[in-house]
């Protein structure tokens, strides 16, 4: 096998023979051999790959030359469409053209043909947007073979259409459907069943790791070899899909469907409609319980506040009229049954989520303007996944960018509850002496100074100027970002693109074709980003990307550290803020022939002790204190 390995990454093999301008990097070859030898032994390998280490190929070409089942998951759906769509037809061709090979995403992401006819004969709303994007997606049902919606094009990511044409866990007739003979998922599911190599994204691989340990059957099969790409993401969406959670969102589309049946098949029990009306009312109205803005925050504190309670009251109430009422019409039709079994479940999250005396969990709750979710979060996976890993007969390989804390996976390797994985770290093939410059500007205000958010901006300004555009701005908060935008758009000509006033694939679109642009985002633009070329030649952060001291599920991880004896400030909040500044760092140098600037604009790389961890952990670039010399850099570019 280590033999084949090594053939395969040469200058003669098959790689090279099957794609154009193929040469191995030492770095992916010593990965590939890892991979090999862990797939082989059965083992764990936690693999730091630096940018430009060609991992994809590193992890690929070794699992399909080992020739057994194989899951690779990656941490968004737009990196599992590159890697399908992209990568994996070249390794494919190179290696063993006849492999079969299958995309496979969350239910969410399907067409469920009965959801569409549904509300497409009773919409539940009137909204003229919502009746358009319905015609649609049914002129496209016709067309699809794969129901992907993405593949749907004409209509908004973010619908409201999309939950009324698609299924979830919850809502799903499954064998009960009248559609089951042409509905997607299972179509989906059977391609995977039959593949040898499947590819999903981690919140699809943890939502079906979360429903095995219920004993329910699953969308993704067994499997012998798995593989994680941007496996940084892996313990908080892990966290998230071990914990529980109850939405208001959950229960207006439960009321919603209710309502449906009734006016479709049950218009003789008025009591039903009345039911879930009020269910509705009462549901959104606890809303108004929180803050009108949007926030997260402890659910320990939240929860006996007054109006809380009494709004909580009235859900229950409206719980057990509809259960009282619904349970009369069990077994009328299958549609009514699915949504008693919903109600079932809703209600007793309802419950549960608010028995928050149990240790070793974080409760706590988001808002969106119209809705609330309710989460209990374990505060360790270590036990639980750690524990799924070893009763496995599969290997496991978690590879990323950033994984290590100051050359060191304890922090990782810990939380996943792997403590006898196998470690690598490989160096980035990027020569960052030649390639880029880094400033930490001298004189620059602390975070907490009221000047440090102005500061930014000036030289925001001056920096900009001097490369043409062609910068990147991560902020860690959306307030700053809003309020270095209005800065900039007061004294620049430059084009501005800020997050949020389009989608992420548009921005970035834009940017590339502009050529001059200046970017502006937070965390989602931190990672998952690659502009490669002349379009990127500054990469400016305003500061340390600790997360908020406010955020519940952080304060909850540190207290429990805290009760373990331990200093939360060192084991919790520096390593998260060190993966989160190597991502942020990583979007600038993405070729061998990329060349730019990075400058963080916060002194407490130099002025605190902590500052060295993170630089340690950040690549080797020719380091300076003065603007002035970036500016004269950037204008050589």
């Amino acid at each position: 096998m280590k033999q084949s390995v090594n053939q395969c990454f040469s200058d003669e093999g098959a790689l090279a023979k099957a794609i154009p301008g193929f040469k191995a990097r030492q770095s992916q070859l010593d990965m590939a051999n890892a991979v090999a030898s862990a797939i082989k032994d059965k083992k764990q390998l936690v693999v730091e790959a630096g940018t430009g280490t060609g991992k994809t190929f590193a992890y690929l070409a070794p699992a399909i030359l080992d020739g057994r089942k194989i899951i690779v998951s990656t941490g968004t759906k737009a990196l599992q469409e590159q890697l399908f769509h992209r990568d994996l037809p070249l390794v494919k061709q190179a290696i063993k053209p006849r492999l079969k090979t299958a995309l496979l995403k969350g239910r969410s992401n399907y067409l469920c043909i009965y959801r569409m006819n549904q509300n497409g004969q009773h919409p539940p709303f009137e909204d003229p947007d919502f009746i358009t994007d319905l015609s649609k997606v049914r002129r496209w049902s016709s067309e699809t073979d794969s129901g992907d919606l993405g593949e749907l094009t004409s209509i908004e990511e973010n619908s409201r259409a999309i939950p009324y044409v698609t299924s979830s866990v919850d809502n799903c007739l499954s064998k009960d459907c009248p559609n089951i003979g042409e509905c997607h998922v299972v179509n989906a599911r059977k391609k995977a069943l039959d593949a040898d190599l499947i590819v999903v994204n981690h919140h699809l691989f943890f939502a079906d790791m979360a429903l095995k340990d219920t004993g329910f059957g699953e969308l993704i099969p067994e499997t012998d070899v798995i593989i994680f790409d941007e496996a940084h993401q892996i313990p908080d969406i892990a966290a998230e899909y071990f914990g529980e959670h109850f939405s208001s969102r959950q229960v207006f589309e439960l009321c919603k469907d209710i309502q449906a049946e009734y006016q479709m098949n049950l218009r003789d029990l008025s009591q039903l409609n009345k039911a879930a009306m009020n269910l509705e009312k009462n549901i959104l109205d606890m809303r108004l319980a929180f803050a009108y803005d949007p926030e997260r925050g402890n659910w320990r504190d939240k929860a006996p506040q007054e109006e809380v309670v009494a709004a909580m009251q009235l859900v229950h109430k409206s719980f057990d009229f509809i259960y009282d009422v619904l349970k009369l019409a069990v077994s009328r039709t299958e549609a009514i049954d699915a949504c008693f079994d919903r109600l079932c479940q809703l209600r007793g999250k309802f419950d549960r989520v608010n028995q928050i005396e149990e240790t070793g969990f974080s409760y706590w709750y988001e808002t969106s303007k119209r809705h609330f979710t309710l989460h209990t979060t374990p505060l360790s996976i270590a036990d639980k996944f750690g524990g799924f890993v070893k009763e496995s007969d599969s290997s496991w390989i978690f590879t990323s960018a950033t994984v290590s804390v100051d050359d060191d996976f304890e922090h990782y390797t810990n939380q996943l509850g792997l403590p006898e994985a196998r470690t690598q770290i490989l160096g980035s093939p990027f020569n960052y002496q030649e390639q880029a410059l880094f400033c930490v500007p001298r004189y620059f205000p602390e975070p907490n100074d009221k000047s440090a958010v102005r500061a930014f901006g000036e030289l925001a300004l001056e920096l900009i100027e001097a490369s043409q555009g062609r910068a990147f701005l991560l902020f860690t908060s959306h307030r700053v970002m809003s309020l270095v935008a209005k800065m900039l758009e007061d004294k620049t000509r430059l084009p501005l693109l800020v997050q949020g006033t389009t989608s992420k694939r548009l921005l970035l679109e834009k940017f590339t074709k502009l050529g001059n642009a200046v970017l502006l985002g937070t965390s989602s633009f931190w990672e998952g980003v690659d502009v490669r070329g002349d379009a990127l030649s500054l990469v400016m952060i305003d500061k340390l990307p600790f997360a908020s001291p406010d955020d519940p599920l952080l304060q909850a991880r540190m207290e429990d550290c805290r009760l373990k004896g331990q200093d939360p400030f060192k084991h919790v909040q520096i390593p998260q803020a060190v993966i989160s500044l190597k991502q942020g760092v990583g979007r600038l140098i993405r070729d061998v022939t990329d060349s730019g600037a990075l400058v963080i604009c916060d002194p407490r790389l130099v002025t605190r002790q902590y500052g060295e961890t993170f630089m340690r952990s950040l690549p080797d670039m020719k380091r300076t204190r003065d603007t002035d010399r970036v500016v004269k850099f950037l204008e050589t570019l």
